[in-house]
């Protein structure tokens, strides 16, 4: 009646084994991600509701492709809006970034709003593309008419 709890804890404790050891060499391969994002105090919009945020990035060690995303709310809102993506140069030199994109539903306006920009890195786990964050920068900003 004993041998079952002790079957219980060996089969535990080589699952336990087993994870370690396919984590390992994929975490100690990679480089620490290391990174800077910036988002300009102004951004447009325009007539059609096309937006276009911007700023700077600055990256090196990266092992997969790299983006910087960036998504806009605006008042007391709680939805973010997705503006764009652009690919990322992880050289270590800083780099202008811009992304444009347009709301469904036409929801923002000219005026104050809030922006997160993210500085993003894909890499491979066991096969499977994980995101890997670089920088994060959150920022009040004006919208313009463009």
């Amino acid at each position: 009646m004993r041998v079952r709890p002790l079957l219980g804890a060996a089969a535990g404790a080589a699952l336990l084994l087993l994870a370690g050891a396919g984590a390992a060499p994929a975490t100690a391969s990679a480089p620490a991600p290391a990174g800077s994002v910036t988002v300009d105090a102004v951004g447009r919009i325009a007539t059609d509701g096309t937006v276009t945020l911007s700023g700077t990035y600055r990256c090196a060690g990266s092992s997969g492709p790299v983006f910087v995303s960036s998504s806009v709310r605006q008042g007391a809102s709680t939805t973010r809006h997705g503006i764009g993506g652009t690919r990322a140069v992880c050289d270590g030199v800083a780099h202008r970034w811009a992304n444009t994109g347009r709301t469904v539903s036409r929801a923002l306006v000219a005026g104050a709003a809030h922006v997160e920009s993210t500085l993003m890195e894909l890499r491979s786990f066991s096969g499977l593309p994980l995101p890997t964050f670089h920088a994060v920068q959150d920022r009040d900003i004006t919208l313009t008419r463009a």
